[in-house]
């Protein structure tokens, strides 16, 4: 199975490089599945239905959000019926949303996505290692799922890798979102498990994060609340891992950077 994970799409500009080019490389890298990180879709904020309804008609099999689920608040009754948009599993009971989709490929074959949200400097939450913990007692890899996909969002790099080794050969693959950097330590761990500490934004890396610079340097420097944050606008590069599992095991194979567009410099894997 062939894989394409997005990192944080960031307002406009991320929106629209998800739209264009999810298209085309679902086309030129044979993907079989798209899962996409949408919580910041929405002018750097949350994510309307009709973003998702977008991004789903372009593609996206499966749509997942973190600590910005509800900025927009009519995604509560929207989360609710549509069950390829989730939030992390570890919410606490009676959050609208589920935090796991089991998705059903053209071919038969399943994949389940599963999103969990750190705690260290996030908001207070259930544990994320138990909440997965609990899905996996469910849900097996080569079982009930040809393929299993766990979206980490937290800010500590040290919390996400030890996600990734927790759950190491259980699930296809464990990639971090949140920080808006991608980092370069994409790897297979020695169970067979896929891992990347953060995928990166789909965004304009000319900004801070994402956020236009003046008002985001203001802060730091002033240390006082000025003008509310607004997402950079210039052009996006599209950030996120593409993965291919062992058809056997569900385990994965390899793991690459994908970089597409904007100011960073280009990575895409062979197809």
């Amino acid at each position: 199975m062939r894989i394409l994970l997005l990192g944080d799409l960031l307002g406009r500009s991320g929106r629209e490089a998800a739209l264009k080019h999810i298209p085309e490389l679902r086309a030129a890298l044979k993907l079989d599945f798209v899962a996409v990180n949408a919580e910041n879709a929405s002018h750097g904020f949350g994510l309307g239905p009709d973003m998702a309804q977008a991004l789903f008609a372009a593609g996206a099999d499966v749509i997942t959000l973190g600590n910005h689920a509800w900025d927009r608040r009519e995604i509560i009754p929207y989360i609710a019926s549509e069950k390829r948009l989730i939030r992390p599993i570890n919410f606490p009971p009676g959050t609208p949303g589920a935090g796991a989709c089991l998705a059903t490929l053209p071919d038969g074959r399943k994949v389940l996505v599963a999103q969990a949200m750190g705690r260290l400097y996030m908001e207070a939450m259930d544990c994320p290692f138990r909440g997965i913990d609990e899905l996996l007692t469910r849900h097996k890899l080569g079982i009930t799922a040809h393929a299993i996909l766990i979206d980490i969002h937290a800010e500590a790099t040290s919390e996400k890798m030890a996600f990734g080794h927790a759950f190491d050969g259980r699930v296809t693959a464990v990639t971090g979102t949140h920080t808006h950097i991608p980092t370069a330590d994409h790897q297979i761990l020695p169970g067979g498990t896929g891992f990347a500490t953060d995928l990166g934004m789909c965004g304009d890396y000319d900004s801070i994060i994402g956020m236009q610079k003046a008002p985001a340097l203001n802060r730091f420097i002033r240390k006082m609340p000025g003008e509310k944050l607004s997402p950079a606008e210039g052009p996006a590069t599209l950030c996120g891992a593409f993965v291919e599992t062992d058809d056997a095991t569900g385990l994965a194979k390899r793991i690459e950077p994908v970089r597409l567009g904007g100011r960073l410099a280009p990575a895409m894997p062979s197809a």
